[in-house]
């Protein structure tokens, strides 16, 4: 097939979810070209990985100073912030162009995506929503760890609503990446649409795996994009909720904080010489080989957690709270530890670290359990299904 993509940021192992899918649709040999937009935050992605397999990419940088236009742009539109952030005149000029061709679909990713997704013919649209942002923001609101985030996740509620009510109506093929996250949409939809395709995401299994090293004794592990709200509120519950339970215990625990931008806030409550707040690495995998046990006490959490499958696919063990099973078909207390406050995630951390042959059996329950259910190979077989639902 002949692949259009157009994404409001750069693939890569940042942004995994198109960066998966384009290395599995490519080894497929399926003919892509990928326009993306290119923002501040993105600017340094790798996209030699994807090039050496054929896929023909152009990015479109993006200053800050234009994503602030942009986002006044949509405020005033009555859309959400987000809405605008990502539009690009250079990229709207070269995908008209390229929508003279022959191209078999047209793939277009996230709310940010939208509004080029809205130029696009229906007969040749597939959109890739990814989460529902409305139910993101409706978690933001109340439970987000700044002041300043709770205001904005109210302030752009009611937009972002009546934007994914527009699209569901608007958009003939959308695809999501978990089941809650479909429901929200659906519930959404002025004409009770059903017409959403799950697709999870995926984890690639040859990148990811366990690696014949000894693991660091009694050291936790937490990683993502640190300037990412949900993940700064997490990071905040581990440091000031529940190593000080894990301490009173084993005080010679250690935490690692790794994942881009962490904000000085995070910095600043890592007082304790145990907390080291890694910010960006090369590459996280060795700090998953070593770490005892990845954690991911989230508050909440819209679609997938990467980090979790990376963590799993690693043979790590994973304690994690309940919104992380949203979208995961793991099951509890064999796959990864489910914990539901902090003192119950102090518990079930100490009782893994007390025991060596059940840490080592939930590694291996993880990475069998992540083989069965998230390679991208078997995934974008759903993915070319939603593709083949197009007229021809």
């Amino acid at each position: 097939m002949n692949i259009l993509m157009v994404l409001p940021y750069p693939p890569s192992r940042i942004r995994i979810r198109p960066f998966g899918f384009l290395q599995a649709l490519a080894r497929r040999g399926h003919r892509i070209c990928v326009l993306a937009v290119q923002p501040p935050e993105d600017r340094d992605a790798d996209l030699e990985p994807l090039r050496r397999l054929g896929v023909e990419i152009h990015g479109f940088p993006l200053s800050r100073g234009r994503t602030l236009w942009n986002a006044g742009r949509a405020w005033m539109r009555g859309d959400p912030l987000q809405a605008g952030y990502a539009d690009h005149p250079g990229l709207r000029k070269t995908m008209r162009q390229c929508l003279q061709g022959s191209w078999d679909v047209v793939h277009v990713e996230h709310l940010r995506g939208a509004g080029f997704a809205r130029e696009i013919p229906p007969d040749r649209l597939v959109f890739d929503a990814v989460d529902s942002i409305a139910r993101l923001f409706e978690q933001a609101q109340a439970l987000a760890p700044g002041r300043l985030t709770r205001w904005l996740a109210r302030l752009e509620l009611a937009r972002t609503r009546r934007l994914e009510a527009r699209w569901l109506s608007t958009f003939p093929r959308i695809v999501v990446t978990s089941r809650e996250d479909a429901a929200a949409l659906r519930r959404l939809a002025p004409d009770g649409r059903t017409s959403l395709t799950v697709i999870p995401n995926g984890v690639d299994l040859e990148f990811f795996r366990p690696q014949p090293v000894p693991r660091a004794p009694a050291t936790l592990i937490f990683t993502g994009k640190m300037s990412y709200h949900a993940n700064v509120a997490a990071a905040l519950d581990l440091i000031r909720e529940i190593m000080p339970r894990i301490w009173t215990r084993q005080p010679e625990v250690r935490l690692w904080i790794v994942g881009r931008n962490p904000p000085p806030r995070l910095r600043q409550a890592a007082r304790d010489p145990r907390v080291e707040i890694l910010g960006t690495v090369p590459d996280i995998r060795p700090y998953l080989a070593r770490a005892t046990l990845a954690v991911c006490p989230m508050r909440y959490a819209v679609g997938i957690q990467n980090k979790v499958l990376e963590a799993m696919a690693m043979g790590t063990p994973v304690v994690a709270t309940p919104p992380v099973l949203g979208g995961l078909q793991a099951v509890p207390g064999r796959d990864l530890m489910v914990a539901d406050s902090g003192e119950a995630f102090a518990e079930a951390v100490l009782s893994l670290l007390d025991s060596p042959m059940e840490r080592a059996a939930l590694g291996a329950a993880g990475r069998a359990y992540v083989e069965a259910h998230h390679r991208w190979e078997v995934l974008v077989e759903q993915l070319e299904g939603v593709y083949s639902s197009l007229p021809l």
